[in-house]
């Protein structure tokens, strides 16, 4: 077992570069399957979540080449089978994008139901409402997903709810159908407009990506044969944002697209922290204890969920009371149980917590019950008076490719430890 160990409290300063996205590159590897040919795929994250999606991949019958630490060479080709292995494709919720990627290729899927992190029910009554409409037959049972189309024809689809996994599952979909398919009340997050954009590199005619309405051409094939470079991740970014605000520290944030932090760059004013946009890097900095703020989370370009628990830990020290109201995953304040072994006084109740800011936190053991809990807890773990010890970290390296030695050079005292 690992664990992370951190000594506390610790002022960060420095600056830290922005790998590429998660949730966009666990989107486009599954969609390379569509590519009748290859392509090279730059500024890939690192991370477990990207080494499950490879393997994936590869026992579909794709060939995989690390170019670099952060480049893959995929050649999908000579895909062979449409039966996913179920081992790997419940370990993780991106693991759903096989379903409009094999539709649009091989007309057929087999998958598992997705996992990942415990945040609630995944529903995924949107994919599904949305391949049937082109065509498709879809049945779940035993933990399975399996999906079969004689073709799929292009249509007009609405989404009962702003669903980013949906929105691009339906789109991938779409790429090869027969005709013109729209997507009306689509999710307009970052990730969406960088499947897009990375899918229109290959071949495909997505347009309005990144707005409500998003028109998808059909096209004949993808022929691919070209290099694409995964965007900046916003919630990394944030991620250290936060952290600079948390620890009354100094931190330049590089290689960002400051537009997709503009929610949590007004909070950060709110509560008192400093914010210096230089367009492609923020400095973020503070000087003193946090002030209380009221957040609640909405699909982009609200305030994302996945920076709810990070901004959490600010509140809890904050000087007076806050409170969150989270609208989009219903189990995501498990980290608060968490905090409040630090020292912290939160009471969560059902989509709503309540911080009661203290002056500070103590070191606690403390495990992580997802991805977003686990950086939070080394956020609060660096700003504690004492020694905390962090569990789970499997949950951490899903997202986050070498945190601790990334947090160590902004001066951070923590180590990964074997046990």
């Amino acid at each position: 077992m690992e664990k992370l160990l951190i000594k506390g409290p610790t002022r960060l300063e420095g600056e830290v570069t922005i790998n590429g996205a998660k949730n966009a590159a666990v989107a486009i590897l599954p969609a390379t399957i569509l590519i009748n040919g290859t392509c090279t795929i730059e500024n890939v994250p690192n991370i477990s979540d990207i080494k499950i999606s490879c393997e994936i991949l590869s026992r579909l019958g794709a060939k995989i080449e690390w170019i670099n630490n952060n480049t893959l060479f995929i050649d999908t080709r000579n895909i062979n089978t449409t039966q996913a292995p179920l081992d790997l494709t419940s370990k993780f919720r991106a693991s759903y994008y096989l379903i409009g990627s094999m539709l649009g290729r091989k007309k057929a899927i087999q998958v598992g139901m997705p996992g990942g992190c415990n945040l609630g029910p995944r529903p995924i009554d949107q994919h599904i409402k949305g391949v049937e409409l082109l065509g498709a037959k879809v049945e779940v049972s035993q933990g399975k997903i399996t999906a079969t189309a004689d073709r799929l024809v292009g249509t007009s689809i609405y989404m009962d709810i702003v669903s980013v996994g949906a929105t691009i599952n339906v789109m991938l979909s779409a790429i090869l159908a027969e005709g013109t398919t729209t997507i009306d009340n689509a999710a307009k997050e970052p990730h969406v407009v960088d499947v897009a954009n990375f899918l229109n590199t290959m071949g495909a005619d997505i347009r309005g990506a990144g707005t409500d309405m998003i028109k998808i051409n059909g096209v004949k094939e993808l022929k691919g044969n070209a290099t694409y470079s995964i965007v900046p991740d916003q919630i990394e970014a944030g991620t250290f944002m936060l952290a600079a605000v948390a620890s009354k520290g100094d931190i330049l944030i590089k290689n960002c697209i400051t537009k997709h932090l503009e929610s949590l760059t007004a909070k950060i004013i709110e509560i008192g922290g400093n914010v210096e946009d230089y367009g492609d890097s923020l400095r973020v900095w503070n000087n003193s204890r946090p002030l209380k703020a009221n957040i609640k989370t909405l699909p982009y370009p609200g305030f994302p969920t996945d920076l709810q628990p990070q901004i959490g830990v600010v509140l809890s020290i904050a000087d007076g009371n806050s409170r969150i109201n989270e609208s989009i995953w219903e189990s995501r304040f498990q980290y608060t149980s968490e905090l409040n072994k630090m020292g912290a006084k939160i009471t969560a109740q059902g989509k709503s917590a309540f911080f009661e800011g203290v002056e500070k936190l103590y070191g606690a053991p403390v495990y992580s019950s997802d991805l977003r809990a686990g950086a939070a807890l080394i956020i609060a773990g660096i700003i504690a008076e004492g020694t905390t010890e962090i569990y789970n970290l499997d949950h951490i390296d899903r997202g986050y490719e070498k945190i601790e030695e990334r947090f160590k050079k902004l001066g951070a005292n923590i180590q990964r430890i074997s046990e």
